[in-house]
């Protein structure tokens, strides 16, 4: 993990079916930038929000 790196939990849809998927970044930009890179360009980014569960 790089320094100031949070956890985001971000929602999209795929097909029709919502999912939810853990992210470590450093800000919401870059959360839907990772899930982008490892899902292409099928998910409909819904929601990216704080995972504030310790």
């Amino acid at each position: 993990m790089r320094c100031g790196e949070k956890c985001f939990l971000v929602t999209y849809e795929i097909d029709g079916e919502q999912q939810v998927a853990p992210v470590t970044a450093r800000t919401p930009v870059e959360a839907r930038k990772k899930l982008r890179r490892t899902h292409g360009d099928k998910p409909n980014i819904l929601t990216v929000r704080r995972d504030d569960a310790k």
